[in-house]
Parts: C-alpha cells; sequence; structure tokens
C-alpha cells in the first residue's frame, strides 16, 4: 500500500487541487464549467429536485462536490495499483483520460434531475450524450481516435449512479461512491428550512464533515463525523448500498467518528 497522506475534506473546493495537477483536466474543467448548457441544465436540476421536490442540492455545488471527491479517491486507488478499467480495456490511451472520464462523469451526473427526478441517472446518460459530442472535441481534439470510447464510458458511469444498477468500471464505481460523500449538514439547510422533517434530512443534518484518506487496511479510507447516530442511516442507506455494487468495494473501507461533548469516538470500521 502506498505511504498514507493527510485526510482532504470532502468540499467543492477540492476539485481545483485536482484540475490545477493537469493540463487536460484543466481544460476540461474550464470547458465544462462555462458551457451554458451545463450550466443551465445544473441550475435546473435544482429547480426540479430542490425547489419542487424539497430534496437535497443536486445543483453546482454539489456536481464540484462529487467530481472532487471522486478524483481524489481515483489518484489513492491509482496510486496503491488499482488500475482504471479504461486503460485495462484499451478505451483511453492515458491515465489522464481515465482521470477526464471521472471528471465529466462526476460533474454531469445529476443532470438528468432537469427532467424528472424518476430515472433521472438513465435520463442524465441519455442527456450527456450530444453534450459530450460537442465538449469532448474541445477538450481532446476532433481527431483523437477514441472519443466515441470515452464517451461511452463517460455516459456508463452516469447511468451507473442509480442504486440499482452496478457499475461495471472502476472509473463508475468511483463516481457512484463519491456522489455518497457529499452526504454534510450543508446538503440538507435547504430542505429543512422549508420544513422537510424526514430521516434524509434529520440524519444529512448530523453529518459534521467527510474526509478521504489511506485507510489502514485498504487503499481508501472515508471517515464520516457525525455529532448525532441519527447521520449512520447516511452511511447505512446511502453510502453502504453504493460502494457495494461497485469494482471497488474491497478497496475502501468506511470509519464512523460519533462527536459527543466535544470529544470524537471512533467507531468500529465498515468493510464490505
Amino acid at each position: 500500500m502506498a505511504l498514507g497522506q493527510a485526510a482532504v475534506t470532502v468540499s467543492p473546493k477540492l476539485v481545483e487541487k485536482h484540475v490545477e495537477s493537469s493540463p487536460l483536466l484543466h481544460r476540461a474543467w474550464r470547458v465544462l464549467t462555462s458551457d451554458q448548457e451545463v450550466l443551465d441544465l445544473l441550475r435546473m436540476s435544482n429547480v426540479m429536485a430542490v425547489d419542487r421536490l424539497l430534496y437535497n442540492d443536486h445543483g453546482p455545488v454539489h456536481a464540484r462536490i462529487v467530481a472532487g471527491s471522486a478524483l481524489e479517491m481515483f489518484n489513492i486507488l491509482y496510486e496503491n495499483g488499482v488500475k482504471p478499467s479504461s486503460l485495462e480495456n484499451n478505451t483511453v490511451d492515458t491515465v489522464d483520460e481515465a482521470r477526464l472520464i471521472v471528471l465529466m462523469a462526476a460533474y454531469l451526473h445529476d443532470i438528468g434531475n432537469s427532467v424528472h427526478r424518476q430515472n433521472h441517472e438513465l435520463i442524465g446518460a441519455l442527456l450527456a450524450k450530444d453534450i459530450l459530442s460537442r465538449l469532448l472535441p474541445q477538450i481532446l481534439g476532433s481527431n483523437h481516435r477514441k472519443l466515441n470510447f470515452i464517451r461511452a464510458e463517460i455516459m456508463h458511469a452516469i447511468y451507473a449512479t442509480a442504486p440499482d444498477v452496478d457499475a461495471l468500471t472502476v472509473e463508475a464505481g468511483i463516481v457512484k461512491v463519491a456522489d455518497a460523500t457529499d452526504m454534510a449538514e450543508g446538503r440538507a439547510r435547504y430542505p429543512y428550512r422549508k420544513g422537510k422533517m424526514d430521516i434524509h434530512a434529520i440524519s444529512a443534518l448530523a453529518i459534521k464533515r467527510v474526509e478521504i484518506s489511506n485507510g489502514d487496511e485498504r487503499p481508501v479510507r472515508i471517515t464520516v463525523f457525525m455529532n448525532d447516530s441519527a447521520g449512520f442511516f447516511q452511511i447505512e442507506k446511502v453510502m453502504l448500498p453504493k460502494l457495494v455494487r461497485t469494482p471497488i468495494k474491497s478497496f475502501v473501507e468506511v470509519q464512523p467518528v460519533l462527536i459527543t461533548g466535544g470529544s470524537e469516538r471512533r467507531m468500529p470500521v465498515i468493510k464490505l
């Protein structure tokens, strides 16, 4: 296992560290975050999910958080010898192109909410096809011989974020799990203010922060800090069901930490 590194907090700023370290990702990030259609679909996703259904954030902030979390996990896994499926199957030429799949799928994974919450993962994958056909040549060049493969890999990773769909690639598994790492209290504030008091809102309000680091026994550790045992719902009903349907389940451990009376109590590490 690679040497340990300092834990990073899951936040909207995490993605910036990763895109600045790669000219390809930097170009992709610039294209993604300045595209008007993408911006409008992410905005509409929050209109549909948050304003109309009183769900948690599914817009541009969530997209940034998931993208940063996914790239952080990708790097830890790769440094520990976990090979991206796209490299294994020769659908990309470089590791950075595998990272590109993760970045774009993570950022676009919730755009299907702009149409409807039901089946939004499938809708999002279909919406992404034309977007990717337009954006990928700007990022990789119009003559790149694997544009169609990369587009299909991104579409698969978006579709595989659905709870009942298996992620068939390492990259899709990373995006699926990264989606669940955005569980801290900020996600629940808007529905809570609007009077939504279900277990999803209450449990999310209990989560104070989420960190990603090297694990003790597995490459990736996801540490979830909570100030109430209600936060376990987020781990048990949101994160673990996603993790179990990915190829990376044997590489990830989850550490719950309960904060009470100013002290932190580490609970048993969860390994699937």
